[in-house]
């Protein structure tokens, strides 16, 4: 329904449009089908046509869908032609107005060859049918398809569509179609060729082949049309063909489509093949033969660039360099002639390099591993456009491309074949070839001196690195052609195939003594393999750890290491195994053994000297707890003595008892004792047993006498003052106004008159 309102509103449309003639086509749709085939399609000696027919639409009876058109003037591509439609011929003329009527017949059926052909539920189908047999080789016409289904969302929908259907007279093979998108079997129609039609939804379908939407001012009478297109088939000269054009709409009458034939579109024409350009282009120094592939009774001129190549008349040309081809063929006893054209360049020469590869034999019998990709390069004269490089043990198996060399990388060579040969192509695919020799290299080498170095980790196991380049390399080249470089291996089979290379900084495997192999190598090819041995010498001296020594104020001390080495350094420039130093710092000698290896012994020289002791803490008065802290001066390692027998790392002593002591502090180094310094440590008795046996009958504190303003006040339980002491007093004998007191706990308070004042308590025990 709402196909049918569109129509309506455009013939509405159509009565108030200005129809400029001048420009639009003009249609004759009198034309029989042997007029339509013979003076128009066709129109030449040189083909032979009959059996004609045409059908289409009968209504209104003496119009037809079918006709002649030419172009009057306007924008046509074509000046005239025949032109096949679904619907009234004349409705064909410009300008486009959408709708002119007459156009749905739906008593007008389809065509199931165009069914067949394209895939199609056809209906108002119009065909011209004949039968045709060419002089020439080569079939092909120009044509444009265009409908009114290039409207709103109708692409997307509908694929009103052409066929031109051939095949060989009285065939029972089926029709082929030759109305194709070029390069590809897709038929043309409204559905395959159309720009993106937003109403309908669906995006553009080989769009570069519509040539555009037309308007009120367009010469025919269609939405839309194709650009101009060909279709073109091989024939053989005098056999018969049936042809049948044919177009119709798909699915139902409405929006008509038509195809216009290009007049003349049968004429002979003589195909020599595509044209050979630069895309295309013949390889450099081969020929190519154009060929007619007519008969030899026919009459040939040639040409190059339009000057005839003088006596050349055979069927067939062989061309062997660049320009413009053409043939005219007289056809006999015809009257009739015929031209062809092609084009042709030639690509430029593939420039190669012969070349050759020299490599090392490990054991002299001629035989050895070649990495051909060496020459690859070389061969191509670094030209990377070119193919990769294939190798072949023959020239003829290259030129055939059978029995390639299948591991370039690592070809074992055979004394038979001392030459290889290479194939290198361009992107066109064209070939050249170049030679590669294998060569042995014979070279002399001298043999290498061991390289030594030394074990410099800290634990001495015969393994550390060597710096190739520097240690080894310059050995090497020595006296060599200048410009080689030396890779080196663990085995001669890896330096021969030039695998697994070591690196530069190499610790060696093999503890101590290990052999390994330099490849000389002049630019591709192998000079020489010769076996390098790797030492490694350990040195690990006795008693060579860091030291630290002493130096006593005022004297010196003598630093030495063991003697019977190769040389001596310190670091004070003298070269003996011993130094004498009068000052303290850091000092070290680096000593060298015979193989040259170094070790460093260092020296920590502290200064000592006699310490002086300035005081004493005592911690008196705790019982087992009592305790003296020396504090001294000096620069010396100290021990310390309150006895100058005993002698202990640390200043504090601990758990002293009572009495009087002279402290020592004694240098470690050697370098002499302190003076004494006098300590005393007082503490009470705990108890005491006033009992007349001459043993601790009297309660008193040791000492106190150094303590002259001291005081000691003795109380009973109960606070009551009991005795005063002072600090020459010979004690407490326990009574109290010449009473002897109970035995009990009695406390004292002791007041060394400096404001220090210790307090306790003691038992009388009787």
């Amino acid at each position: 329904m709402k196909r049918f309102q569109t129509i309506l509103f455009f013939a509405l449309i159509c009565c108030n449009t200005i129809i400029v003639s001048a420009q639009n086509i003009t249609v004759d749709d009198s034309y029989t089908a042997q007029q339509l085939v013979e003076n128009v399609l066709v129109n030449s000696s040189c083909a032979t046509v009959s059996n004609y027919a045409a059908s289409g639409d009968t209504t209104p009876v003496g119009q037809n869908s079918y006709g002649y058109f030419t172009n009057a003037g306007g924008s046509f591509p074509f000046k005239e032609g025949v032109l096949l439609s679904t619907w009234g011929a004349n409705n064909s003329k410009g300008p486009y107005v959408f709708y002119r009527g007459d156009g749905n017949d739906s008593a007008w059926s389809g065509d199931m060859d165009l069914n067949q052909a394209i895939g199609i539920a056809s209906t108002n189908a119009t065909s011209l049918e004949f039968d045709f047999t060419p002089l020439t080789n080569f079939l092909s016409f120009d044509y444009i398809f265009a409908s009114n289904e290039y409207k709103d969302e109708s692409p997307c929908q509908y694929s009103d569509g052409f066929a031109f259907l051939i095949k060989e007279k009285g065939s029972p093979a089926n029709y082929q179609n030759l109305a194709v998108i070029p390069g590809t079997t897709t038929t043309v129609s409204s559905i395959n060729i159309h720009p993106a039609t937003p109403l309908g939804g669906c995006s553009a379908v080989n769009e570069i082949y519509y040539n555009g939407n037309n308007t009120a001012t367009s010469p025919i009478n269609y939405a839309g049309q194709t650009v101009v297109m060909n279709a073109q088939t091989n024939v053989v000269a005098g056999k018969t063909y049936h042809i049948k054009l044919v177009i119709a709409d798909d699915k139902n009458q409405y929006y008509d489509s038509a195809v216009f034939l290009k007049a003349g579109s049968f004429a002979p024409k003589i195909d020599l093949g595509p044209d050979r350009l630069r895309d295309n282009p013949v390889c450099f120094g081969e020929s190519l033969v154009i060929d007619t592939k007519l008969p030899a009774s026919y009459a040939y001129k040639w040409f190059k660039n339009n000057v005839e190549i003088i006596g050349e008349t055979k069927p067939f040309y062989t061309v062997t360099d660049t320009g413009a081809y053409s043939v005219e063929v007289i056809f006999t006893p015809a009257t009739c002639s015929a031209t062809g054209n092609i084009n042709i360049e030639y690509a430029p020469k593939i420039l190669l390099t012969d070349t050759t590869l020299t490599q090392c034999d490990d054991n002299g019998d001629g035989v050895t591993i070649f990495d051909l990709t060496k020459a690859d390069n070389i061969i191509k004269n670094n030209d990377a456009s070119l193919s990769p490089v294939v190798y072949y043990e023959s020239l003829s198996d290259a030129q055939g491309k059978i029995n390639p060399i299948q591991n370039p990388a690592t070809y074992t060579n055979k004394l038979t074949v001392p030459n290889l040969f290479a194939r290198v192509t361009n992107t066109f695919n064209c070939a050249n070839y170049a030679q590669l020799s294998l060569v042995i290299a014979n070279n002399s080498i001298a043999p290498q001196n061991p390289v030594s170095t030394c074990d410099g980790d800290a634990v001495q196991d015969g393994l550390y690195q060597f710096d190739l380049n520097t240690q080894v390399t310059p050995q090497v080249l020595t006296g060599l052609p200048a410009g080689m470089i030396v890779e080196y291996y663990l085995n001669t089979t890896d330096a021969v195939s030039q695998k697994n290379t070591l690196p530069n900084i190499f610790k060696n495997t093999t503890a101590n003594q290990q052999i390994i192999y330099a490849q000389i190598v002049n630019g591709a090819d192998c000079y020489g393999i010769v076996p390098i041995t790797l030492v490694v010498n350990t040195f690990s001296p006795a008693n060579f750890q860091d030291e630290a020594a002493a130096l006593c104020i005022g004297s010196s001390t003598t630093l030495n290491v063991a003697s019977g080495y190769s040389n001596y350094l310190w670091n004070t420039g003298e070269t003996t195994n011993s130094i004498k130093v009068t000052a303290s710092g850091d000092y070290s000698v680096k000593v060298t053994d015979v193989n040259g290896c170094e070790k460093t012994k260092k020296f920590n020289v502290t200064s000592s000297g006699i310490a002086t002791i300035t005081a004493a803490k005592v911690n008196d008065f705790e019982g087992n707890e009592n305790s003296v802290l020396i504090e001294y001066t000096g620069v010396g390692n100290y021990e310390f003595s309150l006895d100058g027998l005993y002698f202990q790392d640390n200043p504090l002593f601990t758990g002293i008892a009572p009495g009087n002591y002279l402290a020592y502090a004694r240098d470690k180094n050697g370098c002499g004792l302190s003076a004494p310094f006098q300590i005393y440590v007082l503490d009470y008795p705990r108890f005491f047993t006033p009992n007349g046996d001459g043993y601790n009958d009297f309660w008193k504190i040791k000492n106190l006498d150094l303590f002259p303003d001291a005081v000691i006040s003795v109380f009973n339980r109960y606070g009551k003052l009991l005795k005063q002491l002072n600090a020459n007093s010979s004690g407490w004998n326990g009574t109290f106004n010449n009473s002897e007191l109970p035995a009990d706990d009695y406390w004292f308070h002791l007041n060394f008159g400096d404001g220090k004042i210790i307090k306790g308590h003691f038992s009388l025990k009787r």
